[in-house]
């Protein structure tokens, strides 16, 4: 999401429709629309390789994993997101054509102009959809992964994982290596300043 709304309040039934046949893609967020910038390569390899993953493990056990066309819809403050990754293993949000409302985990891949939304507003908003279990934070400039799970008591645990290290996803019972998630990943080295 960039950070320049538009100035006219805008229904979510408008929205909806004139994401429909949008060239482009845009987040809802009470009355406002936000242009979304396209991703890196490195962006779309990790959510890719997620995906990939999550699609097998699913496979059989009436779950299903979305990738960054379908939205989430917070129907509680009106508001429509596109996350990399999402997984909904509600039968209820089987008849929604192009969003979910109910979907156990969420997964963003961080990219520099976003990151500090995804953390903060955006986490806080994802925090009023009542069957989500997990958010996941995937950086795409170094080997981290933070799950944040929410626990029997409403709270929010935080779960990081490094290198050499294995995932897991308890919402959907999902284990892989952290190395599976950067699988064809290149960091770019640090620049060096003398």
């Amino acid at each position: 999401m960039i950070a320049s709304p538009s100035y006219s309040y805008i229904s979510p039934e408008e929205y909806l429709q004139e994401e429909e046949t949008s060239a482009i893609k845009h987040e809802y967020r009470n009355g406002d629309i936000y242009a979304m910038a396209g991703a890196s390569n490195t962006h779309v390899i990790i959510t890719l390789n997620i995906a990939s993953m999550l699609r097998n493990h699913l496979r059989g056990r009436g779950c299903q994993a979305y990738i960054a066309d379908t939205k989430a819809h917070i129907e509680s403050i009106d508001t429509y997101y596109y996350p990399d990754v999402m997984v909904s293993c509600d039968e209820r949000d089987r008849t929604f054509n192009n969003f979910l409302r109910y979907p156990c985990l969420i997964i963003e891949v961080l990219s520099p102009t976003t990151e500090g939304f995804d953390r903060g507003d955006k986490f806080a908003d994802y925090r009023n959809i009542q069957s989500l279990e997990e958010y996941v934070l995937v950086s795409q400039t170094r080997i981290n992964i933070e799950v944040f799970r929410r626990n029997p008591e409403g709270q929010w645990v935080l779960y990081p994982y490094g290198k050499g290290e294995n995932i897991h996803l308890a919402s959907v019972d999902f284990k892989c290596d952290v190395a599976d998630v950067y699988e064809d990943v290149t960091f770019e080295a640090p620049q060096v300043t003398e």
